[in-house]
């Protein structure tokens, strides 16, 4: 088990050095006054007096009793968060509605779709697609060996024919190996004037020059590390044990060498997703060690960019040590169009200078009443539960999902439709819920805390109604940021910012291979193989990955008699 946080015991000591000191304190004794010798106006002064200091008491005891409830409540969200599960589905799961009337509700608005709109072409179809029934047996795609089960002769002896047929099918494991790759360069001596002149076979360019990994190999490294999340000195007890040793330290120089390799290929895919008309935006952090002018500890940031034109659809990774607003002004200077984030200020200055759309991500405001309704104090089991003021508002936007799993497969003029007569009106009847009862709710609790952000965000939370092809939430950027957060787990830092922002261009081509549907290694190494001689536009551009069929692994069958 891992030793508790430090702040989970700071809260429990906070709580108990309020609570004991109140339990503990002995009762003084104090001594009747006379007041036998004081006039009437002396006896209204005591009493005003005494009544003042005896509000003044009563304030502070109340400001911490308060103050022992946002402590036992943090002391709640601290435990839940150090050894409940991670589930963002709350206890009770309240909807307040009845779906099928929801979706009922929603075929009737999609009956009163005109024609034109029901027909349009410029998006998915209108028809649900059809639900995915389970695979049974193995993909055509992989290699396939036939065993055949023979008959002695003795067995077949006197048969009038003989004929197969297949019984079973086993998944086999061909392990890995390493294999050296000579290359002898043949060369052509050649008199001219009683001179030799030698002539060359042609060697194939390599995207490092001179390095002993071959762009196979090479796109195993990156896709180890950042798909699977697999640490370069696991890789290199692997290769050991596979009878070669590669160091880590040759590994990451590799890596970092291939940014700059990478950088053009990035740059064509930042220029394509900026001149997109919607993007998605986030950020996380990440330690580096030796950045200048930062402490180790210090948090650095690894910025993601999800979007582009249709068919299209990019995402990158930017590293940058600050958080400023500055960066997301560098990375999506030339972007004119709707952007949606999380509440962070930093966004502000791109949307002010290049006059952007903001939306807001529902993701975000329905975790923070996910906390509070989770570190709410019990009220009663079972039937007899009080629902709390966050369970409330988690029902309100459930109803909002709720709409959106129910219209996921329509076109986007009729999303925009559902939403303007179905989200909307909940949209409203929510936001007066909340500013009736904001004020009811303890200040400072995660509750207020969560209702407070709402009603700021309100603006840009409600965005994603003005139109159909925009989402509810920033689940998109934040899926495409999770496998770094899950590796960043394995190999827990980068050491040099060279470091970092080689992991940025390697966790952008994974995860850009990914949203067109591309196997990550597979494409990888087949940029390896071309970007050394990709030296006009036209060819880097081949190389992206939307301008790329890779061929699927055929179904072979090797025949043994």
């Amino acid at each position: 088990m891992r030793p508790l946080d430090s702040r989970f015991w700071v809260l429990q000591l906070a709580v108990f050095d309020i609570i004991l000191p109140m339990k503990t304190q002995p009762k003084t004794t104090s001594k009747t006054p006379n007041i036998s010798g004081l006039s009437t106006a002396d006896l209204l002064s005591m009493v005003a007096g005494l009544q003042q200091q005896l509000q003044h008491q009563e304030q502070h005891i109340q400001k911490r009793e308060q103050y022992i409830l946002l402590l036992e409540e943090m002391l709640r969200l601290q435990r839940i968060q150090r050894f409940a599960a991670s589930s963002e589905k709350t206890a009770h799961q309240i909807h307040l509605f009845d779906e099928s009337e929801l979706e009922a509700e929603i075929d009737q608005l999609r009956d009163q779709l005109p024609d034109d709109i029901e027909a349009a072409e410029d998006d998915t179809p209108a028809a649900k697609s059809a639900p995915k029934r389970r695979q049974r047996g193995f993909s055509d795609s992989l290699l396939r060996e036939r065993i055949e089960l023979l008959l002695s002769d003795e067995e077949k002896a006197g048969a009038v024919k003989t004929f197969f047929t297949k019984v079973k099918e086993e998944l086999d494991y061909i392990p890995a190996q390493l294999k050296v790759l000579e290359y002898w360069q043949e060369k052509a001596v050649f008199e001219q004037d009683g001179d030799e002149q030698i002539v060359a076979a042609a060697r194939p360019a390599h995207p490092l020059g001179k390095c002993i990994a071959t762009p196979s190999l090479l796109a195993y490294l990156i896709t180890s590390k950042y798909a699977d999340g697999l640490p370069l000195y696991r890789q290199e007890q692997m290769f050991k044990r596979l009878g070669h040793e590669l160091s880590r330290t040759s590994m990451a120089h590799w890596i970092i060498r291939l940014d700059e390799v990478f950088k053009p290929l990035i740059h064509l895919m930042r220029e394509a997703q900026n001149s997109a008309a919607y993007l998605q935006a986030d950020e996380t952090r990440i330690q580096v060690l030796k950045e200048d002018g930062k402490a180790a500890q210090s948090d650095k940031w690894m910025w993601v960019t999800r979007g582009g034109p249709p068919g299209q659809p990019s995402v990158l990774f930017a590293y940058d040590p600050s958080r400023s607003g500055s960066v997301p002004v560098r990375l999506l200077d030339d972007f004119k169009g709707v952007l949606q984030a999380d509440g962070y200020s930093g966004y502000a200055p791109i949307c002010s200078a290049n006059k952007l759309t903001r939306i807001g991500c529902w993701d975000h405001a329905r975790r923070k009443f996910i906390e509070a309704s989770k570190a709410a104090k019990p009220a009663g089991k079972g039937k007899q539960a009080r629902l709390s003021k966050a369970d409330v508002a988690l029902s309100h936007i459930n109803r909002l999902y709720a709409i959106e799993r129910q219209i996921k497969d329509l076109n986007v003029a009729e999303r925009y439709r559902i939403r303007q007569a179905s989200s909307l009106p909940r949209l409203e009847a929510f936001k007066a819920w909340l500013d009736a009862n904001v004020g009811r709710v303890m200040k400072g609790g995660l509750t207020r805390k969560a209702m407070e952000y709402t009603l700021n965000q309100w603006s840009t939370l409600i965005g994603y109604c003005e139109r159909g092809d925009l989402h509810i939430s920033n689940v998109l950027a934040e899926n495409a940021i999770r496998p770094f957060a899950v590796g960043r787990k394995a190999w827990l830092f980068a050491d040099t910012p060279q470091g970092a922002h080689a992991s940025a261009t390697c966790y952008s081509l994974i995860e850009t291979a990914k949203a067109n549907n591309l196997e990550p290694s597979a494409y990888i190494r087949h940029v390896l193989e071309r970007i050394a001689s990709a030296d006009t536009l036209e060819k880097l551009e081949r190389l992206l990955p939307w301008n790329v069929e890779l061929e699927r692994t055929s179904k072979k069958v090797a025949q043994y008699s």
